[in-house]
């Protein structure tokens, strides 16, 4: 795994990306002289041919990111992968036709344009398969051993046996309790130390990652350093499972990690820069969406009458409570508990509680733009975790081990959390959101928060997750 912007990308996803971005610019590039013949070296050295190659190829690339192309679950499935990319190629060529009506400068050639877009999608299409079926040699897969037993033990497996991406394959785990099941999500069992340290040199393992729950007087230390004297790499597992999800494990959470851990500890420069920035973006966004938001208004009123505004009471920072803002998007009362309910329901997608605009507002999430005027006032930040109601955070905060922990920094707009968990219904939901949540607090950065911003963009843009 390769750290970027303080979240974790698979090496090999990573490596993809790179060498996709070489391909198609070396197809454009072999179509320019298979279509131009002499004039090639004109275009390229005389006409910037060079730069407006590497234009088309960004854009092509930005757009494979944002079908998710480089998703785990989408790089196993070829029929899928096939129709993306043409969607890809399609999506490429209206965003360059708008950007070369916009800037002629950075146009190719005519004659170039759809052969050479149409050359490069084909490539794109047979590199992909070439870099998968090079990925599965033996040589280049990662051979590692989970060693304990339990809830961590199961979520470590699964994730590398579901991430073919990682390159790497489970020879076993060491379960020493006489209970201990014999393959765990598939993986054999190894039965104690010794028999981990022959297996290992047979298997020629390269990492051990550590699960054990209680390793007080269990660990054992002198296997595990003889093991690491041979270049094998010792690896906490908790730390393995955040690197592979961007989540903490909450079943493995302890209180020295909490305490001694590097992260959750936030600096005083980025707390500065984090309510600066919001607030310059807060009241630029306010200036530039104030039309919009007018005739948002003028359009809940038309539609549905008073109150144009949603209030709602929400946790802050440190348990503050303070008045969120919204359009409403439902009828008078809609957001109350429905008939037979006790408290207020989560809104679902075909919802009869959504007035007409309402529905159209959610959908395009313009009914959020009153919160800038939360962040404005320092209520909330651009990326944090999302605040939820009183009732709701005091009812989580009483199932959910270290759920006040969401506390510790200003809610946010947009987050780790929303990117990839949109909605949540079920405490299980609310539970791995909170894993998330714990994610961004403990590596919360300048950096990570661009990429929850550009991941966000991605999410409007496509239209995911709205209800």
């Amino acid at each position: 795994m390769v750290r970027i912007l303080n979240a974790y990308f698979p090496a090999r996803t990573l490596l993809l990306g790179v060498s996709e971005a070489i391909v198609a610019y070396l197809a454009l590039l072999s179509m320019t002289y298979l279509r131009l013949g002499t004039d090639s070296t004109l275009v390229l050295f005389y006409e910037g041919g060079w730069v407006r190659i590497a234009i088309v190829c960004l854009v092509c690339i930005v757009c494979v990111y944002y079908y998710d192309l480089y998703d785990s679950l989408i790089l196993t499935s070829t029929r899928e992968v096939v129709t993306r990319l043409v969607q890809v190629i399609g999506t490429t060529c209206i965003i360059l036709a708008v950007l070369y009506y916009v800037y002629p400068s950075i146009q190719i050639r005519s004659s170039l344009f759809v052969p050479g877009v149409l050359a490069m999608g084909i490539c794109l299409a047979f590199w992909r398969k070439l870099f998968s079926l090079f990925s599965r040699f033996p040589i280049l897969t990662e051979k590692a051993v989970v060693l304990g037993e339990g809830p961590l033990s199961l979520l470590v497996a699964h994730e590398i046996q579901e991430r073919l991406e990682l390159g790497i394959r489970l020879v076993g785990y060491v379960g020493q309790a006489p209970d201990s099941p014999e393959a765990l999500d598939g993986v054999r069992r190894i039965r104690n130390m010794e028999d981990l340290a022959r297996i290992a040199g047979k298997h020629e393992v390269d990492r051990v990652i550590v699960t054990m729950s209680d390793r007080r007087g269990k660990l054992p230390v002198e296997k595990l350093l003889e093991l690491k004297t041979r270049g094998v790499l010792i690896e906490d597992g908790a730390s393995f499972y955040e690197t592979l999800t961007g989540k903490v494990p909450l079943e493995a959470l302890r209180l020295s990690q909490l305490l001694f851990s590097p992260g959750f500890c936030v600096s005083r420069p980025l707390l500065v820069y984090k309510r600066v920035s919001s607030f310059v973006l807060s009241f630029l966004c306010l200036l530039i969406t104030s039309p919009l938001m007018g005739l948002i208004a003028l359009a809940i009123w038309l539609d549905s009458r008073r109150p144009i505004l949603f209030r709602q009471r929400r946790v802050g920072r440190d348990g503050k409570i303070f008045t969120l803002y919204k359009f409403r998007s439902m009828k008078v009362n809609g957001n109350g508990p429905r008939d037979g309910q006790e408290k207020p329901q989560p809104a679902r997608v075909d919802d009869e509680r959504f007035t007409r605009v309402g529905r159209w507002i959610r959908r395009m999430r313009v009914d959020e733009l009153p919160q800038l005027y939360n962040i404005l006032k320092g209520d909330m930040h651009f990326v944090g975790p999302r605040p939820f109601m009183l009732e709701e955070e005091e009812e989580l905060a009483q199932k959910i081990p270290w759920y006040k922990q969401r506390w510790s920094v200003n809610p946010g707009a947009t987050g780790w959390a929303q990117i990839h968990r949109p909605y949540c219904v079920t405490l299980e939901d609310n539970r791995e959101k909170l894993s998330y949540d714990l994610f961004y607090i403990k590596n919360m950065s300048i950096g990570l928060d661009l990429l929850i911003i550009f991941q966000t963009a991605k999410i409007l843009l496509l239209g995911r997750g709205a209800r």
